[in-house]
């Protein structure tokens, strides 16, 4: 190795910034991994696991934390800010009177960190699979003491003081009635608090966004994490503005601002549909229309139609999918006679926000132009019901061979598939980012599967808690739900091989690895309680304590 080349491996950034007025210097190696860069500010920062870090060069931009910072001067500091991941906190004694998410709220006021002691748990037992191949009963134990911690904290029954470290009976496992510490719908005030906030942030002069944002923004490596959901509306409208809609088809800024306002107030607070999710789902589709090179392929009118598709396609939803809406005979399920009962309210709720002149983006557009734009956000936001599912994929396989972007009925097929892949991309992108999206969707899987037992309805098999595991839960569906759509799709691109196939790919090796070690470990434990039940000593005589936990019990010496 020449001397030139040890000297490049050797090479390091030293980043000089400041948090709370006090300088600090950032020093690692220019091939230092991503995340290594933001532990290291983490640490710096003193964050917590679920604090949002903020960087910002000195002329206010936001900036993001990689190893590809610009190494910068003592005079020309970046500022380190420290955002909470949730800000709607209350007082301990807010937090004492009874009410929805008072369990959680407890929890928070008595300095516990469910979430917090569950990452660690996942964190542990990933080191372990690593290396031993196989999960100990003691980390089940863990994990069982905690999910009856949480339940503990989130029964009403167990909200007092006394009744608080009461043991519940493991015979039936009861619902939370509080899957979700907040209201379903946003609160005035929640709404007025980000509103603000976008404000603040929403004029052209003082939307500098940074190049280096920009270009991210355009991959499937967005980690959605990191931004609150005032930025988030930032950097739609970034969206927007960076595929030129607003010259295109004349939107004026603040209609537009008053659009994803409308957008993120009718979205709920529920764990896995909610902005977010809308978020994560419009930026892919945009990373796919860069990735692709679409503009130059498909009309404008086309991808404006795309881009509002993502950000409206879940619109209003309550966390229960069309199965429980029409086995619970919902209004929804009544009003749309049990087809795609959820899809369509989506579109009906995103057409009454455009029916609000101050909030139609497309109120500047002629009559055949805003046709086939309603036109098509239908039918792109009705081709996310998973019923439907095969039927797409079949005709999209049907015209690949001979696919035509001239003609119109090819272009409508592509669309529904774009839209389709975009809504189901969690797990093209990092594991960091895709796996808690996997722990926000089972805990509505599961709250559901709760309420059909509690109503007496037919329970949905793939949220049943008592049935499904993390990784069973995405073996199944990645093999024969996720890299078939994703593979037709990169048949047409070749280019998206290595954007949104190789990491599903990985993913699904990772789940399968888990799945196997969670297997093993079930045969481990059931042979051990089988071993364990032969060596039980006859009724009729003293029972001597089985494990060193059982002896520990009994303190009090015995008297002969």
């Amino acid at each position: 190795m020449s001397s030139a080349e040890q000297e490049e491996m050797m090479a390091t950034k030293i980043i000089y910034f400041t948090i709370n007025g006090r300088p600090e210097q950032a020093e690692f190696p220019v091939d230092c991994p991503a995340q290594d860069v933001k532990d290291l500010f983490r640490s710096a920062a003193e964050a917590g696991p679920h604090d949002i870090l903020k960087l910002y060069n000195p002329k206010g931009n936001i900036i993001n934390i990689s190893p590809q910072l610009a190494p910068n001067t003592p005079q020309s500091s970046y500022k380190l800010e420290v955002v909470a991941a949730d800000c709607n906190s209350e007082p301990v004694f807010s937090a004492l009177r009874p009410g929805p998410g008072c369990g959680t709220e407890l929890a928070v006021a008595l300095g516990f960190d469910l979430s917090s002691m569950e990452k660690r748990l996942q964190s542990l037992e990933k080191k372990i699979l690593i290396e031993a191949g196989e999960t100990p009963a003691i980390v089940y134990e863990m994990k069982r003491q905690v999910e009856s911690f949480r339940e503990k904290l989130e029964s009403v029954e167990h909200l007092s003081w006394l009744g608080l470290f009461k043991e519940l009976s493991d015979a039936t496992h009861k619902p939370s009635p509080f899957y979700h510490k907040r209201t379903l719908r946003k609160t005035l005030e929640e709404c007025e608090l980000v509103r603000d906030k976008f404000l603040k942030m929403r004029s052209v002069r003082s939307l500098e966004v940074s190049e280096e944002v920009r270009q991210y923004l355009k991959t499937p490596t967005f980690d959605n994490w990191q931004w609150e959901d005032a930025e988030i509306m930032v950097l739609l409208q970034v969206m927007y503005m960076d595929l030129d809609f607003i010259s295109a088809f004349n939107i004026e800024l603040e209609v537009l601002q008053q659009f994803l306002y409308e957008v993120y107030r009718r979205y709920n607070n529920i764990p896995f549909h909610n902005f977010k999710h809308c978020f994560c789902v419009t930026q892919m589709m945009y990373g796919l229309i860069w990735l692709t090179d679409l503009r130059s392929k498909m009309d404008s009118i086309d991808l404006l139609t795309l881009l509002t598709s993502a950000v409206c396609h879940d619109l209003d939803h309550t966390g229960y999918n069309n199965a429980y809406q029409i086995n619970a005979r919902t209004e929804l399920a009544l009003r749309y006679n049990d087809i795609s009962p959820l899809e369509n309210h989506h579109c009906a709720v995103a057409f009454e926000i455009l029916e609000k002149n101050e909030s139609n983006i497309f109120r500047n557009l002629s009559t055949d132009q805003y046709k086939r734009i309603r036109e098509g956000i239908i039918r792109c936001i009705l081709a996310t019901d998973m019923t439907r599912h095969n039927e797409i994929l079949n005709k999209f396989k049907s015209i690949l061979q001979t696919f035509d972007f001239s003609n119109k009925d090819h272009r409508d097929v592509l669309m529904m598939i774009l839209i389709k892949v975009s809504d189901i991309s969690n797990e093209a992108r990092p594991m960091d980012v895709a796996e808690p999206w996997l722990d926000c969707l089972l805990q509505e899987f599961f709250n559901q599967s709760d309420m059909e037992k509690l109503e007496g309805l037919p329970v949905t098999p793939f949220m049943d808690r008592d049935k499904v595991t993390k990784p069973s839960s995405q073996t199944g569906f990645i093999r024969f739900v996720l890299l078939p759509l994703f593979m037709e799709l990169a048949n047409l691109f070749p280019c998206l091989e290595q954007h949104i196939i190789d990491p599903v790919r990985k993913a699904l090796d990772y789940y399968t690895e888990m799945e196997k070690a969670l297997e093993r470990e079930k045969q481990n434990r059931a042979q051990s309680d089988k071993t364990g039940k032969s060596k039980e000593p006859s009724s009729s005589g003293p029972k001597e304590p089985d494990t060193q936990a059982d002896a520990g019990l009994n303190l009090k010496p015995t008297t002969v």
